[in-house]
């Protein structure tokens, strides 16, 4: 099974608040923020979404992207690529499963969380 694409783009930060002023100057307007410096933003005209996490200075910072998939169980992984952690309960309603492309690039792979599946709690 092929994904649906990009659906967003997870980008880390050490300053939220200037990261999402950034983006907000650029026409992204905020769709929600979390309790822990993160959240998300959507332009009005389309496009994939953006979701903003703050990380502790000095924590390397990354941008990855986030494809889609309908279905996790379904899911396979290309052969040149390597799953560095496979589909896990997020506590947004997704499952995610975190894959490196040939040159070692991380991605983010989320399906819809199967009915009945536990959430994990939101900080680990």
């Amino acid at each position: 099974m092929t994904t649906d694409g990009i659906a967003g783009l997870l980008i880390e930060t050490h300053n939220w608040g200037k990261t999402v002023a950034f983006w907000k100057a650029l026409g992204y307007e905020l769709e929600f923020e979390t309790d822990h410096h993160s959240g998300q933003l959507r332009h009005p005209g389309g496009g994939p979404y953006l979701f903003v996490a703050e990380r502790p200075a000095g924590t390397p910072l990354q941008l990855q992207p986030v494809l889609a998939v309908r279905d996790a169980a379904t899911f396979s992984p290309p052969d040149s690529g390597r799953v560095v952690r496979p589909f896990e309960a997020q506590h947004w309603d997704a499952v995610e499963m975190l894959l490196a492309d040939p040159d070692g690039r991380h991605l983010r792979v989320q399906a819809a969380l199967p009915a009945g599946t536990p959430k994990e709690h939101p900080h680990g």
